[in-house]
């Protein structure tokens, strides 16, 4: 999660959502069959944003095509040159003209330039692929401790009785990585006993079967959370400054995680073994999370939509700003719960 300031992310995450929303009608909704071919490797560390919030120029690739998109609204596709310069219609605002990218002494670009301006690479994400962190209010373990003596808000009557199930029982096919059992993870500290995932039964039997839709078809799951104790949405609350609070759940109303109806997830490729790029990374609080975020090549688009498919023929829904987290149909019909993981046997 970035520890970017609130407003730049706002100004940001508006342009990509209405992005999005301008390049729905230019494509046929994503299918499952015929898996997309790759970017070709010589554009692959072209796609990304460039220069400031006021002009920005988006690079994608969509179907072997390269766009170059200006001030949000006006996509081109780009024609290229060499591996380094593509060229702009020759019918349009940049008539004929050039863009050209500059890669740094490892390969990586770093900025493009186009009509004698230069647009620095925008750092959306960590530049590796790993964990975005905020810096927390107060000690982690002291905000937890502190959290665990707090009361979960009053429940309604007559809700359904708890049965949270331990998935890689269920499953071992499953591969784990729960990054709240580690350090590795926005607050950079701990918060579960164990590194493992919960959910109420029929949200768990209904992720096995969407286990076994996707393994017919070359992809597994990777389960990065799924119950979350109440008190760890206090302390997450309590820790996280309150220019970032609207990425974390107010525990005064708990959350999906809480009833243990929610789970994070993502692709693995059976082949390879390797988790799936899928355009951005999980827990993280950019554009990129966003799943109709469209900076991305064609290929990570039809994965985020493979994961959708799965997840959601078999009862869950996606939420509109995390593209890994799904919600189960019946989560209103539990209660939120405050068991910590030692407690679950």
């Amino acid at each position: 999660m970035s520890a970017t300031g609130a407003s730049r992310f706002a100004v940001t995450a508006l342009c990509a959502i209405g992005l999005a929303g301008s390049l729905r009608g230019q494509e046929a909704a994503p299918g499952l069959e015929p898996r997309p071919a790759p970017i070709p490797e010589r554009w692959r560390g072209l796609v990304g944003e460039y220069g400031p919030d006021r002009q920005p120029i988006y690079v994608y690739e969509r179907h072997g095509v390269l766009y170059a998109r200006v001030l949000w609204t006006i996509a081109y596709p780009l024609t290229s040159v060499s591996d380094s310069a593509f060229a702009f219609p020759e019918r349009g605002l940049y008539g004929g003209e050039r863009v050209t990218f500059t890669r740094d002494a490892v390969g990586s670009t770093i900025s493009i330039d186009l009509s004698g301006v230069r647009y620095p690479r925008r750092a959306v994400g960590p530049a590796d692929g790993g964990q975005l962190h905020v810096i927390p209010l107060a000690p982690v373990p002291d905000v937890l401790a502190a959290a665990r003596t707090a009361q979960p808000p009053p429940q309604p009557e007559g809700l359904r009785a708890p049965e949270l199930t331990d998935l890689a029982a269920l499953d071992s096919t499953l591969r784990l990585d729960v990054r709240y059992a580690t350090a590795n993870n926005f607050l950079g500290s701990p918060f579960y006993a164990s590194p493992r995932a919960f959910l109420q039964r029929p949200a768990a039997e209904a992720v096995v079967r969407a286990q076994r839709w996707l393994r017919e078809r070359g992809y597994g799951l990777l389960i990065h959370d799924g119950y979350r104790p109440w008190y760890v949405t206090r302390a997450f609350w309590d820790a996280t400054p309150p220019e970032s609070r609207w990425m974390v759940a107010n525990p005064s109303s708990g959350s999906r995680h809480n009833r243990g109806c929610a789970v994070d997830l993502t692709l693995v490729d059976l082949a390879t073994g390797g988790v799936v790029d899928m355009g951005g990374t999980y827990d993280e609080t950019t554009p990129r999370s966003y799943p109709d975020y469209p900076v991305t090549t064609t290929l990570q688009r039809w994965h985020r939509e493979l994961l959708r498919e799965a997840l959601e023929r078999e009862g869950f829904r996606r939420i509109s700003d995390e593209w890994w987290h799904f919600d189960f149909r019946d989560w209103r019909e539990y209660p939120i719960l405050n068991l910590s993981f030692e407690e679950l046997r």
